[in-house]
């Protein structure tokens, strides 16, 4: 029953976002509660499964909040107007252009594993790129949602780190025999570029233009850049992202401290302080409240066990005969198992119990772990509602969940579906 119930909700969850009934927000705090008590629990104790799942999400609420503040006053202070006019500059009004280059730069970007700070540096770059091309807006949520899923695999992800952690074992075991799938994901994503790429460039064209980022500013947009500080900038924000990759500083606390120091030193006085938060506050409280909104969609679902459940009938509809098939259905759904369960529920949940069940038919435990990072909350992280990143893409990228995901999916099951095929013909997992 809890597992009827579980998938219940998740699939009444996604028919109101994407057909729009509901706000994201709202959808995601009413769904659970509302099938919280068809399963029969009282009010205290979705209360506090929902508190729990606030505390798991608090620390990143709070980064993702500081970090859009922090981000959003070096735009204001001009950080990336040299980036943004030497990449339009180099891709010369080129649709086709543009698109790549979003691709590879999101790749390389993301070798840190770090998805909330890739959108944040991708996105700062090359929204206004998009918008002054004219380029439909969810090809670039789309091609960075695309670019960050194989590299995502690296082994200092959080994201392997479950996987490998889960089943006892290292890098050399799970993220090796992985790398040619990863190969052959980045290059379908590239394809995936190139083909949106081809089709933006015949709708508009190549536009040959010189573009200045600072002619396409608002008088007050001018007044508040700080081009005698983008060199201070510029090292803040490398430092930030350094610290944060070699992770020697809480990324809440850090983002807490230098969207402080960014908004102190570009903006000392306080009405240009006030100016900066009143100008931003409606995109952080957007960003921040939906996180908070997941906690709860989350913490109800795993109180209650409705995870546990479903990760239980999932397993037992395997028929025994079938049984070698298990690490290939676990890589081809593990890109819509995104959509179901979050990356702990999964690689502490789930996992272990395919893999306890892979071992009794005399598979390898390791082939669960290697096929279940091809798609679960690796490529799938980006289009999940169980994630706080995939907010911070949609708000940053300024287009809707629904259409994200509907856009996006398609394309992103591809990648998985490549890399099941290169982990096959490689030997990474067996049939």
């Amino acid at each position: 029953m809890l597992a009827f119930l579980g998938f219940t909700t998740i699939i009444v969850f996604l028919v109101l976002i994407i057909t729009k009934r509901l706000s994201v927000m709202t959808a995601l705090v009413v769904t659970p509660i509302v099938f919280g008590f068809v399963a029969g629990f009282n009010p205290t104790d979705l209360g506090k499964f929902a508190l729990e799942g606030l505390k798991q999400v608090a620390p990143t609420g709070i980064l993702l909040m500081f970090a859009v503040l922090y981000f959003a006053t070096m735009l204001d202070a001009g950080l990336f107007d040299p980036v943004i006019a030497f990449i339009i500059k180099s891709v010369k009004g080129d649709p086709l252009k543009v698109i790549m280059g979003t691709a590879i730069l999101t790749m390389i970007v993301h070798l840190d594993g770090d998805g909330t700070a890739t959108f944040m540096i991708v996105l700062s770059a090359f929204l206004p790129i998009y918008k002054q091309l004219k380029i439909n807006r969810l090809i670039l949520s789309a091609i960075v949602a695309l670019s960050v899923g194989p590299l995502h695999l690296v082994p200092w992800s959080g994201t392997s780190a479950r996987a490998i952690s889960t089943l006892k074992s290292d890098a050399v075991h799970i993220f090796n025999p992985n790398i040619p799938a990863i190969l052959g994901g980045v290059a379908w994503v590239l394809f995936v570029a190139y083909w949106f790429g081809k089709k933006e460039r015949k709708r508009l064209g190549i536009v040959d233009f010189q573009y200045n980022p600072k002619d396409e500013l608002t008088e007050e947009q001018h007044l508040l850049r700080r081009p005698k500080l983008i060199v201070f900038n510029a090292l803040l924000t490398i430092g930030l992202i350094l610290t944060l990759m070699k992770g020697w500083i809480p990324a809440a606390a850090l983002f807490v401290v230098a969207s402080m120091v960014a908004l102190l030193i570009n903006y000392p006085k306080l009405p240009e302080q006030q100016k900066i938060l009143r100008g931003h506050g409606t995109n952080i409280f957007l960003v921040s409240s939906m996180i908070f909104a997941a906690g709860i969609f989350s913490g109800i679902l795993t109180g209650t066990k409705m995870i546990d459940a479903m990760a239980n009938s999932l397993v037992s509809l395997i028929p025994q005969q079938h049984a070698n098939l298990l690490p290939t259905l676990t890589a081809v759904t593990s890109l819509p198992a995104s959509m179901l369960f979050t990356p702990d529920a999964y690689y502490f949940g789930v996992v272990p119990i395919l893999s306890q069940t892979a071992t009794q038919f005399g598979i390898d435990a390791l082939e669960i772990g290697r096929a279940a990072l091809l798609g679960q909350m690796t490529v799938g992280f980006p289009i999940s509602p169980l994630t706080a990143s995939t907010f911070l893409l949609v708000g940053l990228a300024e287009v809707d969940l629904g259409e994200h995901q509907r856009f996006t999916f398609k394309w992103a099951w591809g990648t998985t579906l490549v890399m099941t095929l290169m982990a096959l013909l490689t030997g990474s997992i067996h049939i």
